[in-house]
Parts: C-alpha cells; structure tokens; sequence
C-alpha cells in the first residue's frame, strides 16, 4: 500500500466531485471486510444496508436518484485516512462483475496492432514496419465508422494491396472484439501495484475509459481503466491474448464509477479526453491522450455487443471502450520504442472521472491474487450482511 500511503483525496478524485455521483469500495479496518461506498465530499458512506456486493448495487432501479437523496448512511471516515492505509484501503470499485475489454476501436491502435502482428513481437523490426505501414494504413482508417458501407470499401482496397489484417477486421468489420481482461474480484485499485509479466520485453499501459454496464445491458456509469498490455506477447501470435492480457495484478481500475445523472451523462462522456502520464526512476517521462471522440464505435454499441440475447451476465459487467494510445517513444535505445521499467509511476486521468495512479512491478512480484469469490461471500456471511 505505499503509493496508496502517498495519494491525497484531490489528486484522485474529479474536478467536478462536489457535484459526482461516487461509488467503490474499499477495505474497512472497522468492518474488516470490502464494503461499497459512496464517495462524497470527501467522506466514505457505507452503502453495504443497500447492497453488500458493488454488483448488486448497480443493479438497484433509480440507484443515482436514491443516492443523490441518501441522508442516513454510514460515515466510515474520510477518503485520505483509506489514502493513508489509517482506516483500511481503496479496492477496485468492482467485485461480481465480468471484467471485459474491446480492443482495437480507434485508428491509431489499429495500425500499432498491425505493426505487431508484421513484427512478430520483435520491437526492433516495429520502427521500419510503421514507416511502411503508417502512410498507406494511416490515412484511410482515420474517420471510419466501423461496420460502416465506407469501411466495407477500405476492407476490399486493402485486401487488394495485400495489406489486411486480423486487427483490420474487428477495428472497421461488422463485428468488434470483445475479450475478458481479468477475472472478477482480481482487479486492483487505484494506488496498487500493477503488474507486467516477467516474460515480456516490450509492453505498455492502455488508458481506456471503463463502462459499468447492468445485467440487462444498461449503462450506469463509468471509471478509468489499464488494460496492461504485452506487446511482444500478443505481436508473437493473436492466440496469445489471455497471456498477454490477463495476469496477476495486470488490469486496474478505478478510483470509483461514476454514476450517470443530470450533469454527468453518456453525452459527457462521448467527449471526454483520456491522458496518460509515465514516469520511471530513470528520469524517463511519456505523456499521451485518447480523445473519445475518435472512438470507432460507440459505447452503446460496444456494449450492446458485449450483452446481448446470445450472451449475458447475471452479475454485471465492466467493458474497456480501447485506446487509441500505443507509445512509441524510444526507451532502451533507438527504434525499440516503448516498454516499462519496474518502478514506473502510471497515471490516467480524465477531469469528469479522477485520476487512476499505479506502480509497474512484476506480475510474481505483485500481491497474489487469494481474495475470490468464495472468500468475499464468506466475509460477508461472518459479517451478518448475507
């Protein structure tokens, strides 16, 4: 918890708290258990008489309203003394949900997915490849409507120059790619660690935007996301995406979802722009941003993809919406581009939804991962909450 110890209240939370709808969890000391919170001005309310599970509580009709009204909830204390580790610690603002992810949903993705896939994962072949690759790709993806008439006619084109993909077909195809991230319960929170696994040489974070989506499919808010990602990992073969993408400690979300209402709405969130920042112990530093108004596809219809009448889930869900931010900033020498060293500090913030802040370590590192679902339903039994 020591980068948790260092974080204060405002550096997470949104320019707008005072007016947000903010609910998480977090680990009470008093409760000795995972309670869901509702955030607000600057305190933590205990939400658990409403729902002892952050997927049960989204699914509560009328939620925003009832909070927006709420008078008599639990105060466990201030949000810097979880900051401080005083009172407990923040967790992931998600328990029983799926934890799924789009990928390859803007341009510039797309083209660093291509340039992996020609590289085979070797980072020192990706300078040359994207010098061929960016001015012919670059320019006729840009502006696509994914599934769209046009795309169909950039399809034909680009197969005709030999240059189709497996990443070109769900970046503008009909159909997206939706993949699970992470188990449910193994996401970590805002101030962990997060990790990359020992095998890999050449990865990085993604900062995506993160819907929270209700078992009917209805959209209820949204959060920040890393979608950590092994580049080398993936580059070597598509069929390696679950050990790219899901490993101990390597999806972290949060700080907390915030609950659509009249000022924060889907509308919002269309237009929101995603920053990154990355600073080693090296001295090194990388910025980056991901407007999501250059998004392929929209959220409603990544969502609506992800559920639908042939695939459900009962307990919720949360969908990484993708980034459009590959870097490519020479690290570890000229033309290698970008990989994390261990000990780098990851922030992605947006205004409307806080800022998510961790620290790179490895995957056999990191805390392992022994607080599932049997051990939370057994938590909450001994706490009288079942």
């Amino acid at each position: 918890m020591a980068l948790q110890n260092s974080l204060k209240s405002v550096e997470i939370l949104p320019e707008d708290a005072d007016k947000a709808l903010l609910v998480g969890r977090v680990w009470s000391n008093a409760a000795a258990g995972p309670c869901p919170v509702l955030v607000k001005a600057g305190r933590v309310f205990d939400l658990s008489s409403l729902s002892p599970t952050m997927s049960g509580l989204l699914e509560i009709e009328g939620l925003a309203e009832q909070l927006a009204a709420a008078t008599d909830l639990a105060d466990l204390g201030s949000l810097d003394a979880y900051l401080s580790g005083e009172a407990g610690h923040l967790l992931a603002p998600v328990d029983l949900q799926a934890v799924k992810a789009a990928g390859v949903t803007f341009a510039d993705s797309m083209l660093e997915r291509v340039i992996e896939e020609q590289a085979k994962g070797d980072a020192g072949r990706a300078q040359e490849i994207r010098g061929k690759l960016a001015p012919v790709l670059g320019d006729s993806l840009r502006g696509l409507v994914a599934g769209s008439e046009q795309a169909a006619k950039v399809k034909t084109l680009l197969q005709d120059m030999g240059l189709w993909s497996q990443y070109l077909e769900v970046g503008i195809g009909p159909d997206a790619e939706i993949f699970t991230k992470a188990q449910p319960m193994s996401s970590v929170g805002c101030g962990d660690r997060v990790g990359i696994h020992p095998i890999s040489q050449w990865n990085n974070p993604e900062p995506e935007v993160v819907l929270a989506v209700r078992s009917d499919g209805t959209i209820v808010g949204a959060t920040l996301g890393n979608d950590v990602n092994l580049r080398d990992v993936e580059g070597r073969s598509a069929l390696l995406l679950g050990k790219a993408k899901d490993n101990n400690a390597s999806c972290a979300i949060g700080p907390f979802i915030r609950l659509f209402d009249g000022d924060f709405t889907l509308d919002v969130l269309r237009k929101v722009r995603v920053s990154l920042l990355v600073r080693g112990e090296d001295g090194f530093e990388m910025t980056g941003e991901s407007p999501m108004e250059a998004i392929s596809r929209t959220p409603e219809n990544l969502a609506s993809q992800l559920r639908n009448r042939n695939h459900q889930y009962p307990d919720g869900a949360v969908l990484f919406l993708g980034t459009m931010f590959a870097p490519v900033k020479d690290r570890r020498g000229v033309g290698l581009g970008f990989t994390h060293e261990i000990g780098d500090r990851v922030e992605i913030s947006t205004p409307k939804l806080g800022r998510l802040v961790n620290i790179v370590d490895r995957c056999d590192a990191c805390p392992e991962w022994t607080f599932g679902t049997r051990a939370l339903f057994e938590n909450l039994a001994r706490r009288g909450l079942l």
